[in-house]
């Protein structure tokens, strides 16, 4: 068994066990060792299900010598965020007030990745009811390539722990950035998928029509066996479309050569780092046979994390009417805030930012129909340290500021690849993103296959 086991890739590990040169027990209990000893410090894990995944590893390692595959996965440990309805398992979103919700049936997603043999090890931590804070009663994880920094909301669990080495990939949720930022702290390969692409049955809302889920990974390869997994209609969620699933692995070689890559001209609010890591990524496309050309972003680009401010509010107030207000003294400040500014708001306001997301759809549509796809930045700043999180506070416009490059993609519904793609001075990863038209995800993955295959940014690693 290789000393490094639990920082292989996860394509790596679901080929070692099909050729039998590794056992789903032998890998899941390294991975639970490794969680009893790091996570000790890191606090990724909410849930962790150490009996329940060796349970099923046995079952998967018996079936393989049966010569039985369920899938991609079969075998392979990973874990979810606490968002994700699991059967039997606390589920509680982050929230105090739902600590002791047990659901008596799997989300989607989790059904569909035990269908395909994966062994769940947990729960992974996040921010209350997946907005920006976590709750004041629950530890916030560590980042584990500096404790002094920011791990990533809402899905911080998710990025810690994969990062870290405590579970092969998990799923994360992305309403405004949620799989962006913590994949671009924590040096990850993060897919939000097209809206729709992904079903949402069984996974707590914040904002129904801006919530995407979508695999976290070490890899681009790594995210398109999660996503050939987890994507495709599902009868239990009608906004799941019907289109048929590709296999994302099989073409993910496809490259970017004679691919029209559009990098935003002009973008003055990027700070070094971030600045760098954009232009190395599109220098490295160009050199792997891409034509990279300078546009410009749609004019309303900038008003769309505003928007986006207003239209998840009230969305939020609805996914939560059955407990706020009657329960809000059990809510942190943070989440609470959201929910009355979207009590708050006038129907006609609400109208009016609904038609200005409309817009910004259209003409990122636009945009894109001229272009294979765009690179952006993730962040204005690279890697944001607590310090400066804290002092930027938490007003309108410094949240508006942080999701500038995230949150429109999320009101549009856009796919969008976060790939690691630097370092900061004090050694932090940074990122950036490659966006697609809608339901393109194989081409924005065969592109960051494309980058990593010329790169080496995600084969480091945090941790020994």
């Amino acid at each position: 068994m290789p000393t490094d086991l639990h920082y292989l890739s996860l394509d790596d590990v679901a080929r070692r066990l099909k050729a039998r040169a590794l056992s789903s027990v032998e890998v899941t209990r390294a991975i639970l060792d490794r969680i009893a000893k790091v996570d000790r410090e890191l606090k990724s894990y909410a849930v962790v299900t150490p009996e329940r995944a060796l349970a099923d590893a046995t079952e998967r390692d018996t079936e393989t010598a049966l010569g039985k595959r369920r899938g991609p996965l079969h075998g392979v440990p990973v874990a979810v965020k606490d968002l994700c309805d699991t059967a039997d398992v606390a589920t509680a979103a982050g929230m105090a007030i739902h600590r002791h919700h047990v659901p008596d049936k799997d989300a989607t997603v989790v059904a569909r990745l035990k269908a395909a043999g994966a062994v769940i090890l947990g729960k992974l931590q996040m921010t209350e009811g997946a907005f920006g804070a976590h709750h004041p009663s629950i530890p916030a994880p560590i980042n584990p390539w500096n404790a002094a920094y920011w791990t990533g909301a809402s899905s911080s669990g998710s990025g810690a722990a994969t990062a870290a080495g405590l579970c092969y990939a998990s799923l994360g949720s992305d309403t405004g950035g949620s799989i962006r930022f913590p994949s671009t702290m924590n040096g990850l390969s993060g897919l939000k998928p097209t809206w729709g692409r992904v079903s949402r049955a069984g996974v707590f809302p914040l904002a129904g029509s801006l919530d995407h889920i979508g695999p976290m990974a070490r890899s681009a390869l790594d995210c398109a066996w999660m996503l050939g997994v987890i994507a495709g209609r599902d009868p239990d969620d009608p906004t799941a479309v019907a289109f048929p699933v590709p296999d994302y692995a099989a073409v993910i070689d496809a490259g970017v050569r004679d691919k029209r890559i559009g990098v935003p001209a002009g973008l003055a609010d990027l700070d070094a780092d971030s600045e760098r890591t954009l232009g190395e990524a599109a220098a490295a496309l160009r050199k792997s046979g891409a034509e990279i050309i300078d546009v410009a972003l749609p004019q309303m680009f900038d008003q769309g994390a505003r928007d986006w401010i207003g239209l998840c509010s009230v969305e939020t107030a609805l996914a939560h009417q059955m407990t706020y207000p009657s329960r809000a003294g059990e809510y942190g400040p943070v989440l609470a805030g959201l929910i009355e500014t979207g009590r708050c708001m006038t129907a006609v306001d609400y109208a009016r930012l609904q038609q200005r997301r409309a817009a910004l759809a259209g003409a990122l549509d636009g945009l894109l129909a001229s272009l294979d796809l765009l690179l952006m930045p993730v962040m204005g700043t690279a890697a944001w340290s607590l310090d400066k999180l804290a002092a930027t506070g938490r007003d309108p416009e410094a949240v508006a500021a942080r999701l500038r490059y995230t949150a429109p993609f999320d009101l549009s519904g856009h796919p969008t690849l976060t790939l690691p793609g630097g370092m900061t001075g004090d050694g932090m990863p940074t990122g950036f993103q490659i966006v697609g038209r809608a339901f393109d995800e194989g081409g924005i993955l065969a592109a960051g296959h494309a980058f990593q295959k010329a790169s080496d940014w995600h084969l480091r690693r945090p941790l020994p």
